[in-house]
């Protein structure tokens, strides 16, 4: 005899994307049933009357598309809460950030900073990086604003003093205090170590601040039909908050948290992360790890086999990088998911070599790299032959680089290794798993522009723009399994998510319009009609 149901769930079409029976061209569900919180049952009404009993819901959402529940697979959603203070920048001109800047420090009380995120490093092509060119804007009132790749930052001179950086100073990796001719700090910031250096005497916010922007950052992408996301930090205060939240109720996605190790860090700190992993609440936990092998192109801090056209981008963050194969392997012998920022051809080469050298033990736990933003043609093929992941957000690509190669990224890179930018369709005509993600905050998360821009290889909001490396665009319905499939696998949790089949999660995204028939600047401006975790909706 069937159990009835929690829930019935109707729709015009539900794309499965079960690899077994999911046939893009005659989608055949039109009906799912939930019970306690899982799939029970998928086919059509008729198919599923037997799962209806007198206590059952059902939810109707006629000419929608049902599509497994999307997942971001690279956000920083409570490290982002600082990342994203102040005013956003994102693609504005230096004369207008002055203006902004200059505003805020003649509002600011007494001990406040001015703050701002999301800057654009080609400003500074002309100049060199400088906070102090904003000196005469802010006064004595320091400001601390954050560079869109999030790991570099410029200061002014009131900031500078404030954090008693007066020169030239050494750190445990490769952050660096830009310095000019005469050893005086330009105001430059470059990776986290230097930063910290102003934002651990910023003022900081309190619980409650945090608590309430993180509840209302989950409620948003909640609304734009993301179901979970990989987060790639644990930082301080994240249980905490996660706590608070989920005293006044569910949150409104799932949250995977990867606790960073950073670079040099001691075997403690290795077992400190190894003993939270399964830790968690009702619907976040902590499974994984994230690494960092190298920096950014734009700010000169990532890892390439030769320099860039500065002389710079030449070294891991890890001063040892036989320290960073060490760690990886205490990680990947344990059976515990890893995950590594590698931008750089040499840093993504010398982590798949990493991960090739432990052997067997790779195939306890799903492994993946992170960005991998230029890359040759054999590293296409050794992601496939080593079964390694990528976790790639070419939205970086198509809203920080031009076609014409005249911004900062490629004019340090040159053209043939521009050229190699976000290889999407190359990984995945290889083979390869490629899950897709936004890097929030660095890039804005609504996963409807982002699949419009793997596909397009422009920012979809911009029609004029010409695309860069239109070889490299996705198909929709690609793109789609970049946010379903793709990224349940790339974590290692095809057997509970990413596909609608019999036993997973009944996580689901309700669109208004098919995402696989319509084209991708429709995609954009498509509804979503409902977010659903364990068959209910949310919101």
């Amino acid at each position: 005899m069937t159990t009835p149901a929690d829930t019935l769930i109707l729709a015009a079409r539900i794309h499965t994307l079960d690899p077994e029976t999911f046939d893009p061209a005659a989608p055949a569900a039109t009906a799912v049933a939930v019970k306690d919180g899982r799939i029970a049952a998928v086919g059509s009404p008729a198919d599923l009357e037997a799962y209806r009993g007198p206590d059952t819901t059902v939810l109707d959402y006629g000419d929608a598309t049902i599509v497994p529940g999307l997942n971001d697979s690279h956000t920083h959603v409570v490290f982002g809460l600082e990342l994203a203070r102040g005013a956003q920048l994102t693609d504005l001109g230096f004369a207008e950030v002055q203006r902004i800047v200059g505003g805020a420090a003649r509002t600011t009380g007494p001990g406040e900073w001015v703050t701002g995120w999301g800057l654009d490093p080609n400003l500074f092509t002309d100049t060199g990086f400088n906070g102090r060119l904003f000196d005469d804007a802010t006064g004595q009132v320091p400001m601390f604003l954050r560079m869109r790749d999030g790991h570099s930052a410029v200061v002014n001179s009131a900031a500078l003093a404030a954090a008693g950086i007066t020169g030239p100073v050494d750190f445990p990796d490769e952050s660096a205090v830009g310095v000019d001719g005469d050893g005086r700090p330009t105001g430059y910031l470059v990776e986290f170590s230097a930063m910290d250096l102003a934002t651990k005497v910023m003022p900081q916010e309190d619980l409650a601040g945090r608590a309430r922007r993180l509840g209302e950052l989950l409620k948003a992408m909640a609304a734009v039909g993301i179901t979970s996301t990989h987060v790639m930090d644990f930082v301080d205060g994240s249980a905490e908050l996660l706590t608070r939240l989920e005293a006044d109720g569910e949150l409104p996605l799932r949250l995977r948290f990867s606790p960073m190790a950073n670079a040099g860090a001691s075997l403690a700190e290795l077992e400190d992360i190894a003993a939270l992993q399964g830790t968690g609440g009702r619907r976040w936990v902590v499974e994984g790890v994230k690494f960092f092998i190298d920096g950014t192109i734009d700010n000169g801090s990532a890892w390439l086999e030769h320099p860039d056209v500065y002389g710079e981008n030449t070294e891991s963050v890890w001063t040892d990088p036989a320290d960073f194969q060490k760690a990886l392997r205490f990680f990947v012998e344990r059976g515990i998911p890893t995950a590594t920022h590698a931008i750089g051809d040499q840093g993504v080469r010398y982590v798949l070599e990493a991960l090739e050298a432990a052997g067997e033990a790779r195939k306890l736990a799903a492994h993946r790299i992170e960005h991998i933003e230029t890359i040759p043609d054999e590293l296409v093929e050794r992601f496939a032959e080593l079964g390694v992941a990528a976790s790639m957000q070419p939205i970086h690509g198509t809203h920080h680089t031009k076609a014409d190669r005249s911004d900062n990224w490629s004019v340090r890179l040159g053209e043939e290794r521009a050229a190699r930018g976000w290889r999407c369709r190359d990984l995945r005509e290889a083979g390869v798993t490629v899950a897709l993600g936004s890097d929030w905050p660095i890039t804005p998360y609504d996963p409807r522009a982002m699949m419009a821009d793997s596909i397009l290889r422009r920012p979809v909001e911009r029609p004029g723009t010409a695309p860069v490396q239109p070889e490299q665009a996705l198909t929709p319905l690609m793109a789609l399994e970049g946010y379903t499939t793709h990224a349940a696998a790339a974590a290692g949790l095809s057997a509970v998510a990413g596909s609608i089949t019999v036993g997973k999660r009944a996580d689901f995204t309700v669109f208004a319009r098919d995402p696989l028939a319509v084209g991708p600047e429709e995609l954009a401006r498509t509804a979503v009609v409902a977010t659903l975790l364990d068959g209910v909706p949310v919101g």
